[in-house]
Formats: C-alpha cells, structure tokens, sequence
C-alpha cells in the first residue's frame, strides 16, 4: 500500500504571506492595547502607595499622639508599612527611590507622587 504525494509538498508563497499578514494585523491591534494598560497598571501601584502610606500616617499619629501638622519621617513610617519605605517607589520614577518618588507632608495633608501627580493622586 503506497501513498500518492501531490506535487504540492508545503506552502505557497501566497498562503505564507497572507499568514504573515493576518499576524502583523493582531500585533498591529495588541502593541497599542498593552501599551494603555501597561501604563494604567503603573498608575495604579503609585495609587496604591499613597494610599498606604495615607494610612500609615494616620496610624503612626495616632500611635504616638501627633496632631494634624506634624511631619513624619519615611523611618517613623517603616513600622506601619511592613518595615520599609524604601521599598515603595512610583514605577515612572528612573532613580527607584523613596525620596524621589513621594512627598509624604504632612499628616492631614494627603501624600503625593513627585513623578506625575496629575494622574497619580486617589
């Protein structure tokens, strides 16, 4: 029992192309899409910073009787962050530091990303 081969053994040009095409249109409609939500995903961990760091604030005035006013350090807010400040950063910030990332002000003053605080504010 033999097999009969076509003398068409692969693909043409034609059909090769035409799936090279239909995949540079799905990149071509998903590069864009990713893009936009890569960057709504960083705005939301900044957000996110500076809620928590909002609350540790709070926690740390009340814990040790300051009044709206006073400034804290990012040390006095190590404890009421899982232990470290540093750790936080706003992921548009190319120095990947604390300092440069966040002003924390003072308490009753909410914190504020130094990196974009237009779009990066609760």
């Amino acid at each position: 029992m033999s097999l009969h081969r076509s003398k068409r053994d692969g693909f043409t040009l034609v059909e090769i192309m035409v799936v090279v095409a239909i995949i540079g249109l799905l990149a071509a409609i998903a590069v864009p899409n990713f893009v936009k939500h890569r960057a709504t995903a960083r705005a939301k961990i900044c957000i996110n910073n500076l809620r928590i760091l909002d609350a540790a604030k709070d926690q740390y005035a009340i814990d040790n009787g300051k009044d709206v006013g006073d400034l804290p350090s990012a040390a006095n807010l190590d404890p009421y962050v899982k232990g470290n400040t540093a750790m936080m950063i706003c992921p548009l910030d190319d120095q990947k530091t604390f300092t440069t990332s966040y002003s924390i002000n003072n308490i009753g003053v909410a914190a504020v990303c130094l990196k974009d605080p237009v779009l990066h504010k609760p």
